[in-house]
């Protein structure tokens, strides 16, 4: 992990200076979920140095408390949470290493992002701003507890294993809201399903009489499998598979290899296939390829402006998936559900169940497909998951979900709320949206075991989360955090 301390960091100058200081330190530190043994050593040891009562539970949670501020010694105390994990994509062709580099921050007008991979500011500018209250002892607030969790992006493992006995706290400001000017109240509860489904291979018969292409659907914007779900957005795998389906069935096409999406928690924006076409089929399948290739983009022509394919000829593959497993394959894909399920009944405009089929690799005569379910009503999140899991069954596939984690059911009569919303007023003049959100956010694993907890969740301006393009909105920051002091102020 190395960086030039003599180049000028974008992130000098820009305010609060706290609050990008220690974000800054943050990017230089690998933060992959399920390895953040550096990060929460950081922030252990931070507290520590700083002098203020610092806990590290066996998974990797880290609990620092700061007494209150004068005159604040009778109020309730106030939580302020966040994520120390990041989701870590990156462009195929951006030379990158997420369990070693440090992420390369790049200003882009009135946003900071990131050189070809994911910024990391979901939810490092949360620890950023939470360490920056810390530190500064002008600041007037209640107790305070500081609680900064593991594998959120991956599972909420770090607020599902949180103790019961831990946070004394009656208020929490939850910082992994993404759009600058709502209090976020209630969210979606989720399951991961998993599938492995076993494929043979064999030679291609009389191989001198196929050609050999790498087709590959790229250039899509990917993102929040939740927050993004209904915005449009392509899948990878399903318009691929479009092609692969036609291949199989009308040119006599065999696959050799496929991959599509990476993580669970994001739309897959990249895949690619390795097949083999009779010689005699080859200027159909690329007709065919073509065609499909401008259908699809006439298709999603406002939401997704950079799709491409690209069909290249490529070295003849040894081995080809037999058959039977390839029209397995295809089909499965065609027929696995992706995208909303069903809006709410009672909020307009808003996703009540969906599912996100996220990635399929090949591995050692196995195929693995990866999906997300999410609902805000939780028999329906159980039903989706059990048509994700019924679609596969009919070809004898295994299947296995998550435990899952509950959503977090609005409470419109939150003191906080009402405090956070006066405050926004006089601050800025005009009323904050309170709405509830697709995505899963820790504040109901958190409800659960704490369930008077009193909770609103915020931040600044995020775009493009869980992909590349991932970016934070300067000004929204200051906001942000201007706001944030105003209501600890205000919680006397």
């Amino acid at each position: 992990m190395t960086q030039d301390s003599t180049i000028q960091s974008p992130l000098a100058g820009l305010q609060p200076a706290r609050v990008w200081h220690w974000f800054g330190e943050i990017m230089r530190i690998p933060r992959p979920s399920k390895h953040e043994e550096r990060i929460s050593a950081f922030l252990a040891e931070w507290g520590k140095s700083h002098g203020i009562e610092t806990h590290t539970d066996s998974l990797g949670n880290v609990l620092i408390r700061k007494p209150a501020s004068e005159g604040y010694e009778q109020s309730p105390g106030v939580c302020l949470q966040a994520h120390m994990d990041m989701v870590c994509e990156k462009n195929s062709d951006k030379q990158f290493d997420f369990m070693t580099d440090a992420i390369q921050p790049v200003l882009d007008g009135e946003w900071l992002t990131a050189d070809g991979t994911t910024l990391g500011a979901d939810d490092g500018i949360g620890v950023a701003a939470i360490l920056a209250i810390l530190e500064d002892d002008t600041i007037q607030h209640p107790a305070l507890e500081a609680l900064i969790t593991v594998d959120e992006e991956t599972g909420l493992t770090g607020a599902m294993g949180l103790r019961t006995d831990w946070l004394r706290s009656e208020v929490l400001l939850n910082f992994d809201d993404e759009d600058e000017g709502e209090y976020c109240i209630g969210c979606a509860g989720g399951v991961d399903t998993t599938v492995e489904l076993d494929y043979t291979t064999e030679p291609l018969p009389a191989a001198d009489g196929y050609k050999a292409f790498s087709l590959r659907l790229f250039g899509l914007k990917g993102g929040h499998s939740g927050d993004d779900i209904n915005r449009g957005r392509g899948c990878a795998i399903k318009l691929i598979n479009r092609m692969l389906w036609e291949g199989t069935f009308n040119h006599g096409m065999r696959i050799a290899s496929f991959e599509g999406g990476n993580l669970r928690n994001a739309i897959a924006r990249e895949a690619e296939a390795v097949v083999a076409v009779p010689k005699g089929e080859e200027l159909a399948f690329r007709a065919m390829v073509a065609r499909m290739g401008e259908a699809v983009r006439f298709e999603f022509r406002s939401t997704e402006p950079g799709l491409a394919t690209e069909l290249a000829e490529f070295a003849m593959p040894a081995m080809v998936i037999d058959r039977p497993s390839q029209e397995r394959l295809v089909n499965l894909l065609y027929a696995c559900a992706h995208g909303v399920l069903a809006m709410s009944r009672e909020i307009p405009d808003f996703v009540e169940t969906s599912t996100n089929l996220a990635s399929v690799k090949m591995k050692d005569g196995v195929f693995h497909f990866a999906t997300s379910q999410r609902s805000s009503v939780e028999s329906a999140k159980k039903a989706a998951a059990q048509k994700i899991e019924a679609t596969f069954r009919l070809a004898g596939a295994r299947v296995s979900h998550s435990d899952g984690y509950p959503g977090w059911t609005p409470n419109p009569d939150s003191r906080v709320l009402k405090v956070g919303v006066d405050v926004y007023r006089r601050m800025y003049g005009k009323e904050p949206v309170v709405r509830a959100i697709h995505a899963g956010l820790e504040c109901g694993l958190i409800g659960e075991k704490y369930p008077k907890m009193d909770m609103i969740s915020y931040g600044p301006t995020l775009r493009g989360v869980h992909s590349p393009d991932e970016r934070i909105e300067i000004k929204t920051v200051g906001m942000f955090w201007n706001q944030t002091l105003e209501i600890l102020k205000q919680l006397k």
